[in-house]
């Protein structure tokens, strides 16, 4: 852990930010005055930022172990939590424990403690009920998107952890909805409420569109072409409509990424990537994908299935229209389909004969080589360019992870720079370079 702490000003210059936007101010504040609060902001308003500005500035440097304890409800939140507080660079560690991760990580990880150890409830409940770390320091608790992490069924563990961590101070709750419950034994009492929901009601646009048929396939694929080339989610209700409706676009040429709670954590994670990277314009998901995921701008969400509950229905729309951005939530309905009482009447959007969505024209390849081996995105750039000969609108965008890294290049290139580039040196190691 660094010894010196950095302040506000380095980090947000070291993240391209100019200043913190109204509600990031307001929850700094509160943070900093209050024990118990509640910070209520839209998706993709910039919460990870607002609650952790303020609890890096109160971190003790000179402390051995676990200060500050994140919940989360999924895998891809807490990646997302631990991506944002490294690129702080706080000279805070901090480290992200989940499912699907092998538990032998978490402990290599502890044997030089975190400061800030983000995870989900059941990890971070199995690790306090096996005593893997010390639990004295953790003065602060975060429970971000605390109302999801309910939903999906994690309560009786975390209200384990409380429990396990009997000397916090702060208590932060999170949360995109105006609807949530607060459980009693989280004992939180007289909170200071930072609410933004109100304030910051995005620009969506809410529009039908009608299938002729029960069978809305032939339809879906008439609206993508009909919307063109932008980039957009389709939600499903199950992972097994996933598969058909993925079928039918594969079938079509519509390329297109899939992401559900069956899938590898790894398979995942590459989805969003090759979302993020512009490889894929289109995903096609379950619920999982309605927050919490580190992914660009979105001109549409589609329902392809009616959302079961009002909060779906919300979430589902909260991945478009973000920080007062334009965006279209369209709802694929059958003629004769009633629409939930929760979903209001919409304007009918007719849909005009146009070509298939193209192909985005990118191609993500792996490279075998990342932070821990001092490889930086400046290092991965003039390899492809130097050695691989590419122009810099032939490079697209970069992301760096521990072990490893991945760079979007233009399709037609592929070929050619995997043969120019893989089993060459980066630093010091020789990796590998693959299609995703």
């Amino acid at each position: 852990m660094s010894g010196k702490k950095k302040n506000q000003k380095n980090i947000l210059s070291k993240l391209n930010i100019e200043k913190l936007n109204p509600m990031q101010e307001e929850a700094k504040l509160a943070v900093h005055a209050a024990n118990n609060i509640i910070l209520l902001s839209p998706t993709g308003t910039g919460k990870t930022l607002a609650f952790m500005l303020p609890i890096v500035a109160e971190l003790d440097p000179d402390c051995p172990h676990v200060q500050v304890l994140i919940l989360v409800p999924s895998r891809e939140l807490a990646i997302q939590i631990e991506q944002v507080t490294r690129d702080m660079g706080t000279g805070y560690k901090c480290n992200a424990f989940y499912g699907g991760r092998n538990f032998s990580k978490d402990r290599i990880d502890l044997n030089r403690p975190p400061a800030i150890l983000i995870g989900t409830p059941g990890r971070i409940a199995d690790h306090l009920r096996r005593e893997t770390f010390y639990t004295g320091k953790i003065k602060t608790l975060v429970l971000d998107e605390f109302d999801k992490s309910l939903e999906v069924g994690f309560e009786k563990d975390m209200e384990d952890i409380v429990s396990f961590v009997p000397d916090v101070e702060k208590k932060i709750l999170t949360s995109a909805t105006h609807r949530v419950r607060i459980p009693e034994f989280l004992e939180f009492k007289n909170p200071l409420s930072v609410n933004y929901l109100k304030d910051n009601i995005p620009e969506l646009a809410l529009k039908t569109i009608i299938s002729p048929e029960k069978d809305k396939l032939e339809t879906l694929v008439k609206a993508l072409s009909h919307l063109g080339n932008q980039p957009g989610i389709i939600f499903c209700n199950f992972k097994e409509s996933i598969q058909r409706v993925s079928d039918f676009l594969t079938e079509r040429g519509i390329s297109h990424g899939t992401f559900y709670g069956g899938m590898e954590q790894i398979d995942r994670e590459r989805v969003l990537i090759k979302f993020r990277n512009g490889t894929h314009r289109l995903i096609v998901a379950t619920d999982l994908a309605a927050r919490g995921l580190d992914i660009p701008e979105l001109k549409f969400i589609l329902h392809y299935h009616l959302p079961l509950r009002f909060q779906e229905f919300t979430h589902r729309n909260g991945r478009t229209a973000r920080m007062h951005s334009e965006g279209t939530a369209y709802i694929l309905k059958w003629a004769n389909e009633e629409l939930p009482e929760f979903i209001p009447e919409t304007e009918i959007e007719e849909l005009q004969e146009a070509p298939l969505p193209a192909e985005t024209g990118w191609e993500t390849l792996f490279i075998s080589g990342g932070r821990k081996d001092k490889i930086s995105k400046g290092d991965i750039a003039g390899l492809f360019f130097k050695q691989g000969n590419l122009n810099k609108n032939e490079l697209g965008v970069i992301e760096l992870k521990l072990d490893c890294a991945f760079v979007a290049i233009q399709s037609a290139k592929v070929q050619d720079t995997i043969e120019a580039v893989n089993n060459t040196k980066l630093k010091n190691k020789k990796v590998r370079i693959t299609v995703v």
